[in-house]
């Protein structure tokens, strides 16, 4: 499953549906909360990703399960009813890009900035901050940092926030390198 999955129109949709939702109900850190551990336990689980995924599975065999799921985790009853929503009207697919959308609306509403920073290692308590503290100088706004883990990247960091990338990985410096040398 790919990790930058895009909310389509009806993920979108239903994201929507749901912050309007908590906004009213004044459970929006809740159910935020619930939705980043779920996506979480996909992004873990070949298992889950199975059952939301897969045409082989019923429309109601997917309720029952992130029902399930749900229950177990101790979610709201907000997302709990959510998932079972979603996957009775055929669109489990679609939970992972709702559940970025989701995320999305939350933190413009509380008027953050949602950055994901991929390093070669994970960072250290230090070096968090250190990235927090330039993407919030750089962009003027508080952030709200995701760290993700990637070898390939060799060192350095790749902070995104939201379409633009900034890239200081040596990966990247190495390609760049290369470029150049083909190109003298």
């Amino acid at each position: 499953m790919a990790e930058e999955t895009k909310a389509t129109d009806a993920g979108q949709r239903y994201a929507q549906s749901l912050f309007e939702l908590t906004i009213e109900g004044g459970n929006l850190a809740k159910v935020e909360s619930d939705l980043k551990t779920l996506k979480g336990l996909v992004a873990e689980s070949a298992d889950l990703r199975r059952l939301i995924d897969s045409p082989a599975f019923s429309a109601e065999d997917k309720a029952k399960g992130l029902t399930a799921v749900a229950v177990k985790a101790g979610f709201d009853i907000l997302t709990a009813k959510f998932l079972g929503l979603i996957a009775t009207n055929g669109r489990a697919a679609e939970l992972v890009g709702a559940i970025n959308a989701f995320v999305a609306l939350s933190a413009k509403h509380r008027g953050v900035v949602a950055a994901e920073v991929t390093s070669a290692v994970p960072l250290s308590a230090a070096q968090l901050k250190a990235v927090t503290a330039a993407v919030s100088s750089a962009l003027g706004q508080t952030p709200e940092i995701s760290t993700r883990v990637d070898p390939s990247i060799l060192g350095g960091v790749k902070v995104r926030v939201g379409s633009r990338l900034f890239d200081a990985s040596v990966r990247s410096k190495l390609d760049s390198l290369k470029f150049a040398l083909k190109r003298a």
